[in-house]
């Protein structure tokens, strides 16, 4: 079970991999090698499937897998077009030629799938008889429905092979366990379930691979966010992998981190940036951005700039100071001063007779964004940004300023799950400074200026968030849950009316069930208002 990071469309590199996972794995005594779905183009591939010459790559490099895999039977998953259909399927190789192939008959159209738009569903079950054992074969939604797995069984099958590409959100790994225990339950089979692992723009695969015995017990998992190849000893009555590990899956922070990390890390390194740069305010969530991109790149490949403006306090500059060094990353000053004051001095007839307001705060972002884009483009390094998942839906947020750049790290990440992942990160080893996460947090873009001045307690803003944004409930329910009508209103509507700033936000790694992103689309001018 080949549990691999395969890139989106590079077919030749992919079909690389498959050929010499295959092969590794033949040395090592395998019969047969098993690769997740899709593996040959990546999860998801998306508008690419509709290209022309994307069908002949794909075609032409399954030929050169069934060449070079002669002594060691595959199972993969890629994209099969039939009398102008298109199949995500499955294919079995045996000495050069393909024996059998599968076709996913449950196509999910929900949430961040969209298979319904590309692949026509198939209809029948695959079995193949191999070493003395009929299995069964299926591709991830498959699993989640009853009946396909069933007609399997009803076919002869007695062992089930599974290739996936589901990605992580908080919980998923516990789902899964779920559903293949009721699935090996119900129909008194092994299941073999292959996951894909690595990161694709804001989604991240967790691998998490899983073997359950006939009674839907677990008897291996393998590591998450990790790619690895283990190694299962199957007959007809029983499964057992080579190597015993653990089956306890990752605590709920610890997973978050690891996702992250590992979205950063594939965001950046597969479309062809040498490095990152962030800017660095002094506060909790830059802090946390800043380790998350130090573990995913290494310290080398990261470098911070702290823009300090006379709303600065000199503590904000001494502990984003200490964060750069505690991480042996680069650390460069740029005061904004002289150059807010020069955007004043331009504005200044035009701003004639008008209170300052929101617009001087915003121009300190911009001026922020401009000097971190151009030290982007100049270095070669993408611009992260730093904003969390909190103020991206209430739009506390500057367009063309703090939400400058190529990717969000932070933008499903709630503020007090911020705070959380700082914790967790500091029991690894300490980086982030005491004071940053137990002093209030500020923009500084004013004078004495605190979240809180604009937005209800993050605690409340938050449970809020969760239940309008990411359940969907409506504001009476919520109301009924005690929170006070006059925040909830408030709150339900910052979020509709800042759907226009989301839509120009920079990506970001999906860890809920619900983030922003391919699993929410709302309109941007729209008449409707939340009830």
């Amino acid at each position: 079970m080949v549990q691999d990071n395969f890139l989106v469309g590079d077919i030749r590199g992919n079909a690389d991999r498959i050929i010499k996972r295959s092969l590794l794995a033949r040395k090592q005594g395998a019969d047969l090698v098993m690769f997740p779905e899709l593996a040959l183009v990546g999860y998801p591939p998306e508008d690419l499937l509709y290209r022309p010459g994307f069908i002949a790559q794909v075609e032409a490099e399954l030929a050169r897998i069934q060449s070079q895999t002669r002594e060691v039977d595959v199972l993969l998953g890629l994209p099969e077009y039939v009398d102008q259909r298109r199949y995500n399927s499955a294919v079995w190789l045996r000495a050069g030629e393909r024996i059998a192939t599968y076709n996913k008959q449950a196509l999910p159209n929900y949430s961040v799938f969209d298979e319904a738009r590309y692949f026509t569903a198939g209809s029948q079950s695959t079995v193949v008889e191999f070493g003395g054992v009929k299995f069964g074969i299926a591709i991830c939604e498959d699993v989640w429905e009853k009946q396909p797995l069933a007609n399997a069984r009803a076919a002869g099958a007695e062992v089930m092979l599974v290739l996936n590409a589901s990605p992580y959100h908080v919980g998923k790994y516990e789902e899964r366990l779920d559903v293949l225990a009721q699935r090996g339950q119900e129909n008194r089979l092994p299941i073999l379930y292959l996951n894909m692992v690595g990161g694709q723009d804001e989604l991240v695969f967790d691998g998490e691979s899983l073997v359950v015995d006939n009674e839907g017990k677990p008897v291996s998992r393998s590591p998450a966010f990790e790619t690895f190849i283990d190694y299962v000893d199957v007959t007809a009555t029983q499964v057992m992998s080579v190597e015993k590990r653990d089956v306890v899956p990752l605590q709920e922070d610890e997973a978050i981190y690891k996702a992250l990390v590992l979205g950063v890390r594939d965001y950046v390194y597969k479309n062809g940036f040498i490095g990152v740069v962030i800017g660095l305010s002094g506060g909790v969530d830059s802090a946390l951005t800043l380790a998350i991109a130090a573990d995913a790149l290494g310290a080398d490949h990261v470098q911070t700039v702290m823009m300090p403006s006379k709303y600065t306090a000199d503590m904000s500059l001494d502990d984003a100071k200490a964060e750069a060094e505690i991480l042996g990353v680069q650390y460069d000053i740029i005061p904004i001063e002289t150059v807010f004051e020069e955007f004043l001095g331009l504005l200044g007839g035009v701003f004639a007779g008008k209170e300052p307001d929101a617009t001087e705060e915003n121009i300190q972002a911009r001026c922020r964004g401009v000097i971190l884009m151009a030290i982007s483009n100049k270095t070669g390094r993408m611009l992260l940004t730093t904003g969390n998942k909190s103020e991206t839906a209430v739009g506390y947020t500057t367009l063309y300023g703090d939400m400058s750049g190529g990717f969000a790290p932070l933008k499903d990440v709630s503020k007090t799950r911020v705070y959380r992942l700082c914790r967790y990160r500091n029991s690894l080893s300490h980086v982030i400074p005491e004071r940053v996460l137990t002093r209030p947090p500020s923009a500084e873009l004013r004078e004495d200026q605190c979240d809180q001045d604009f937005l209800p307690d993050y605690d409340v803003l938050d449970r809020i968030l969760e239940l309008s944004v990411e359940k969907d409930m409506p504001m009476k329910d919520i109301i009924a849950m005690g929170f006070e009508p006059s925040v909830v209103k408030q709150v339900t509507s910052m979020v509709q009316h800042n759907e226009y700033k989301r839509r120009q936000a920079a990506p970001g790694v999906r860890i809920t069930r619900r983030a922003f992103g391919r699993d929410r689309r709302y309109p941007v001018t729209s008449g409707y208002r939340r009830s």
